[in-house]
């Protein structure tokens, strides 16, 4: 069977030129440049197996069967438009940043229980520093970011308050005399610049071994022997273990979760206080 399905592009190029009566009006009401409109109309005409209209140097006529197909053009536009609409009307686009250091196994749980509270609602998700993710919510790329406290910044609400520890892999060791190795975000990494300042502080020489594009590439390194990390215990493998306290190592405050949010009503902010507490639950078992 031959396929005969419609370009909805001719056909509105085909009703704009018989409301018009111009393929000049046409084009500039549909965009495009005559010629593009003249080739749309043509294509229609062979796809369909007779002329719409009829021209003459002076101008351009229905032609009486194009006149019978002009209602039905219309009635597919119309129709087309009202399923635009509806899809627009169940389908909410919500815009969320994560940060790296905040976004870990559980994850897939979490996108499931936003899922599970509107599945109407399309979710999208990017994962990044907080310092990126916070440029793009300046820039209203995000709608939501979900990050860790940033230097500077003041706003934003408390969901949570994390543990973070010096993560190493069972039986490593730090070799007497030598920089302790440290594996870390690139920058930029609020966690990052908090270890350096911290060891730098307390007088204990260190040096970077390993520099990840993310929390996974970085519990990896550790796992591997290559050296230690500040990282959140929920992020690591089971087995992992906290260095700190048998290396001397100073202690890591506790850090937030912070969420910044223009989302206000509706079914997108159901969604994100249940994203919320189920971040607050992840951090707290």
């Amino acid at each position: 069977m031959t396929d005969r399905a419609l370009d909805l592009d001719a056909v509105k190029a085909f009703v704009r030129i018989a409301e018009l009566g111009s393929f000049t009006l046409a084009a500039e009401a549909v965009g495009a440049t005559q010629a593009a409109v003249s080739l749309k109309l043509k294509r229609l005409e062979d796809r369909l197996g007779f002329r719409l209209l009829e021209r003459t140097p002076r101008y351009v006529e229905l032609s009486a069967r194009g006149a019978g197909f002009l209602e039905h053009a219309r009635e597919l536009l119309a129709a087309h438009d009202r399923a635009l609409s509806a899809v627009a009307a169940t389908r909410q686009r919500l815009a969320i940043g994560i940060s790296d250091h905040v976004a870990g196994p559980e994850l897939p749980s979490l996108i499931a229980r936003m899922n599970a509270q509107d599945p109407q609602l399309l979710i999208e998700i990017r994962i990044a520093s907080s310092a990126d993710l916070l440029q793009s919510y300046d820039r209203r790329e995000l709608d939501t970011a979900i990050v860790r406290l940033h230097a500077g910044r003041s706003d934003g609400k408390l969901i949570a308050k994390e543990k973070f520890g010096w993560f190493a892999a069972p039986g490593w060791q730090h070799r007497a005399g030598e920089p302790l190795p440290l594996a870390t975000m690139a920058q930029p990494c609020g966690v990052r610049a908090l270890a350096g300042e911290l060891l730098d502080a307390a007088g204990i020489p260190w040096t970077e071994v390993f520099v990840g594009g993310g929390v996974m590439a970085v519990t990896a390194a550790v796992m591997a022997g290559l050296g230690v990390a500040a990282l959140a215990p929920r992020m690591l493998p089971f087995g992992a273990v906290d260095a700190g306290p048998r290396l001397g190592l100073p202690a890591l405050p506790q850090l937030p979760v912070l969420l910044h949010t223009r989302v206000r009503d509706g079914r997108a902010h159901d969604a994100l206080t249940a994203l919320a507490a189920a971040f607050r639950s992840a951090v707290r078992g």
